[in-house]
C-alpha cells in the first residue's frame, strides 16, 4: 500500500502575497537571511500583515547551521511569536521549519497550531512544500536532510513578482535543482502515479520556461511557470523520494562549498547514464528506469525511436541546458579547490552512500560506482 498526501495550502501567482492581508492583529516572526532583510523584502511581506506586531530573525546564511536554528528557537520564545513567515530561498525556508520544529519538541510554544506561512523568493528547492529540511554541522562539513511531517509548512505563498530580482546565476542554479527533484522523483524506487504525473509537468515546464527566465528575469509569466514547477517537484519527491544525484550533491556541497543546484545540475547527466545502465540492458531487456527516461524524452519532442535514443537524447538535453545557463560541465571548471577535493574524496564518496536520499535511487550504488562517477564529476 502506498499514500499520496499533502496538507500545504498552496496560494499561488500574482498577487498571491495578498493573503497575508488575513494576519491581523498577530504577534508575528519572519525568518530570512540578511540580503531579503536589506534589500526591503522582509519588510514588503510584514506590510501585508495587518496590525500585527512583527519581529525580523534575519541571521539566516546559506546552508545554515545547527547554531542558526538554536538562535532561531530562542528568538521564537522571546518575541512569543504567534505565527512564522519563512521568506527566502530554500534555506531560510529550511531554517524556519527546523526552526518550528525544534521549538515544539523544547519549549512550551504550540508550533503545531500556529499558523505558519513559507514564501519562496527561488523557484528551487521546494521546501514550502516539503517535510525535508536540510542542515549543516559546519564543524564536520556535513549536510544532515532532516524528514518529518512537522516540518511540512501549513500554508505556502509562490508570488512570482518576489523572484524577479534573482540574478541569473541563482536562478539557473535553483532551476536545475528543480529539474533534478523531478527526474530523481520519476524514477526513485517509489514513485507512483500521482509523483509520477506532477514530476512530469515540472521537467516540462522547467525546459520550456527555465532558458526564459534566466535570459529575462523580469518575464513574470517564465517566473510564474518555474515557481509552479519547483513547488510540484517538492511534491512530487516528498513522496517519492530522491536519489543518488541529491546524495552526493549533499556531499560534494558540504566539503566543497559549491551551491546546491549548481552541484545537482554538474552530476545530473552522469547520474542519468548510470541509472539507465544502457550497458547492462544490451545484455537484456531494458529496464524500468530507462524506458522512464525515454518517455520524458518523447514528453519534450526529442528523438526517442528506442530507449537507447532517447535516454542518450534526454542526457544531451540536459547538458544542452546547462551549456545554456552557463552552468560549468565539472567540479574543476566549477572552481573547486581541488587540493581539499583530494583530501575529503574518501569522505565525500562515504556521506554519498549514507545520505538518506541515495536509499531511493533506482539503482543501488556501491562504493566504487560512486568513486567512478565522482572522478568523472570532477573533471
Amino acid at each position: 500500500m502506498q499514500e499520496f498526501s499533502f496538507s500545504t495550502r498552496i496560494f499561488f501567482g500574482e498577487g498571491a502575497l495578498e493573503r497575508l492581508n488575513k494576519v491581523v492583529n498577530k504577534r508575528v516572526l519572519i525568518v530570512t537571511d540578511p540580503f531579503m532583510a536589506k534589500t526591503g523584502v522582509a519588510d514588503r511581506v510584514a506590510s501585508y500583515l495587518t496590525d500585527c506586531e512583527v519581529t525580523i530573525f534575519s541571521d539566516v546564511v546559506p546552508d545554515p547551521p545547527i547554531e542558526t536554528v538554536a538562535a532561531g528557537v530562542q528568538c521564537l520564545q522571546n518575541c512569543r511569536a504567534q505565527v512564522m513567515v519563512a521568506v527566502g530561498g530554500g534555506s531560510s525556508i529550511d531554517a524556519a521549519k527546523a526552526i518550528r520544529a525544534t521549538a515544539g519538541r523544547i519549549s512550551t510554544v504550540e508550533t503545531e497550531i500556529m499558523e505558519c506561512f513559507a514564501i519562496p523568493t527561488t523557484s528551487g528547492t521546494g521546501s514550502e512544500v516539503t517535510e525535508y529540511s536540510v542542515i549543516t554541522d559546519k564543524e564536520k562539513g556535513l549536510k544532515y536532510p532532516l524528514v518529518s511531517r512537522a516540518l511540512r509548512p501549513p500554508t505556502a505563498i509562490l508570488d512570482p513578482s518576489l523572484v524577479t530580482s534573482a540574478p541569473p546565476s541563482v536562478t539557473a542554479d535553483s532551476g536545475m535543482d528543480v529539474l533534478t527533484h523531478a527526474l530523481e522523483a520519476y524514477v526513485s524506487v517509489n514513485a507512483n502515479d500521482f509523483s509520477d504525473a506532477l514530476a512530469e509537468k515540472a521537467v516540462s515546464l522547467v525546459f520550456r520556461w527555465l532558458p526564459e527566465a534566466y535570459k529575462n528575469g523580469g518575464d513574470l509569466l517564465a517566473r510564474e511557470k518555474m515557481h509552479n514547477a519547483s513547488c510540484m517537484a517538492g511534491l512530487a519527491f516528498n513522496c517519492a523520494g530522491l536519489g543518488l544525484c541529491h546524495g552526493m550533491a549533499h556531499a560534494v556541497g558540504g566539503k566543497l562549498h559549491l551551491p546546491h543546484g549548481r552541484a545537482n545540475a554538474i552530476i545530473l547527466p552522469h547520474i542519468l547514464r548510470y541509472n539507465a545502465n544502457l550497458d547492462g540492458s544490451r545484455r537484456g531487456e531494458p529496464g524500468v528506469t530507462a524506458r522512464k527516461y525515454q518517455r520524458i524524452a518523447k514528453l519534450l519532442n526529442l528523438p526517442s525511436s528506442s530507449v537507447t535514443v532517447g535516454v542518450s537524447q534526454l542526457v544531451r538535453g540536459v547538458e544542452h541546458l546547462n551549456k545554456t545557463l552557463k552552468i560549468p560541465a565539472n567540479l574543476r571548471s566549477a572552481g573547486c579547490n581541488m587540493g581539499v577535493y583530494e583530501q575529503e574524496r574518501k569522505a565525500i564518496i562515504a556521506a554519498a552512500l549514507a545520505d538518506s536520499t541515495t536509499a531511493t535511487n533506482p539503482r543501488r550504488p556501491s562504493e566504487g560506482e560512486v568513486k567512478n562517477l565522482l572522478s568523472i564529476v570532477a573533471g
